[in-house]
């Protein structure tokens, strides 16, 4: 019975959306909104002009609705590993949905596109745009990791015995 080796990790990380807000801030924001909306709905509402009230809490649900969809959308996330043989981009939607992306490691082509500020993996054809969803700063600092482990991968590695 023989073994199969496994396979070096070159490079591993995972990537995830910034979100500089935490859920306690969150929180505190609706609250402070609340009050202020309040502060101005109440007396509008003492004078008679009931529907700015409404309106005041129209913008309120407005306000979570957003925040709420913009915290689903930070449960994206991307993991790329590099072995011997493939990078493995392993893709997680907002909803859960997985979906695994293989390319050959010795055809491996990073490409930064500076005009559109996009990260783009090749190997044999195929290509995959890698974190559209961070900031372009952090686009090019993976791509330079990366490109760095591909390099590190591909340089020839002896082992001599010095004495």
């Amino acid at each position: 019975m023989t073994e199969t080796p496994v396979p070096a990790v070159h490079f591993a990380t995972s990537l995830v959306p910034y979100r500089s807000l935490s859920p306690t801030g969150f929180k505190w924001l609706i609250r402070v909104a609340v009050a202020a909306n309040l502060a101005i709905g109440l007396p509008m509402l003492v004078l008679g002009a009931w529907p700015v009230l409404g309106f005041m809490g129209l913008d309120i649900l407005l306000l979570w609705l957003l925040f709420k969809r913009s915290y689903l959308d930070a449960r994206r996330s991307e993991t790329l590993v590099l072995t011997d043989r493939d990078l493995i981009v392993e893709r997680v939607a907002p909803d859960g949905e997985r979906e695994q992306i293989r390319l050959a490691a010795y055809w491996l082509r990073v490409d930064w596109d500076a005009e559109a500020e996009r990260l783009v993996v090749s190997s044999r054809g195929n290509r995959v745009v890698i974190g559209r969803f961070l900031d372009p700063a952090s686009r090019l600092e993976v791509a330079e990791q990366l490109k760095a482990a591909i390099a590190a991968m591909r340089a020839p590695r002896y082992a001599h015995r010095w004495e």
